[in-house]
């Protein structure tokens, strides 16, 4: 299995014209990136959860190894903070299945105000079938311990190996799959992502996980260009570390800045 590279989002304007065509419309975007990348995360589903309709129009509009992950409400995440979740998730996958087969993995963002709640996130998890993988993506240090890990393993859950000037994750294995966002480089231009530093991750994933496992990376830095100029530098460095990555456009092709 390869590593899926892809980026968080697809929909910004300084695109145009460093990924997008200038003459190209902006409704035909998704089809532009779909056939030069083949998964895709979906961050706006955090701020306003998309309606069973548009789901199924992003799984016909897209190639049929195509796949989207989606990140998960911040009513769940960030309002109920993982209180009371039957309702949030089941409200969730009702409309995401609509994807069908091109649903990938579910992203959870807690926030960095929520502190370590291992009942929370336990029950959390629980809502979630056995066929739809989850990952976490905690944002206060003391959710690292080894109860947390203990509970994403026994749940099959991801832990989200997150990449940010601003905290450090730790590189845990929790599942037979991996995660792994990339939200802010520190080369020049600022944010995107040196070849040094896309290197040590592409040694980090290899250290981790072997050219028969599954693995998502996406670049959330998406300001001038960076995200999908630096997806197709990583897919190299992961090849080059000894694990297949799926299709991205070619960097020579892709302007930042």
């Amino acid at each position: 299995m390869p590593v899926l590279v892809g980026t968080s989002g697809w929909q910004y304007a300084s695109w145009r014209g460093r990924f997008y065509p200038e003459n190209l419309r902006q409704a035909d975007w998704l089809e532009f990136y779909a056939e030069r990348f083949r998964t895709v995360e979906v961050n706006n589903a955090f701020y306003r959860l998309p309606e069973a309709s548009t789901f199924a129009a992003w799984a016909r509009r897209t190639p049929h190894d195509f796949v989207v992950v989606v990140k998960a409400s911040r009513y769940l995440s960030h309002i109920k903070r993982l209180k009371d979740p039957e309702e949030p998730v089941a409200r969730f996958l009702e409309r995401a299945r609509h994807l069908g087969d091109k649903l990938g993995p579910v992203l959870v963002q807690l926030p960095p105000s929520m502190a370590i709640d291992l009942e929370r996130l336990d029950a959390t998890l629980a809502q979630f079938p056995a066929d739809v993988r989850v990952t976490v993506e905690f944002r206060h240090p003391t959710w690292f311990t080894d109860e947390t890990r203990r509970v994403l393993e026994r749940r099959g859950a991801a832990l989200c190996l997150a990449d940010s000037p601003h905290r450090e994750t730790p590189l845990w294995r929790t599942a037979a799959w991996g995660y792994v966002r990339l939200h802010e480089g520190t080369a020049d231009p600022r944010p995107c992502y040196g070849r040094d530093a896309l290197d040590a991750w592409a040694a980090r994933l290899a250290g981790l996980w072997g050219p028969g496992d599954e693995v998502y990376a996406f670049f959330n830095n998406d300001p001038q260009g960076c995200a999908p100029r630096d997806a197709s530098a990583f897919a190299e460095a992961v090849e080059a570390a000894g694990l297949p990555a799926t299709r991205v456009p070619p960097t020579r092709e892709l302007a930042v800045g």
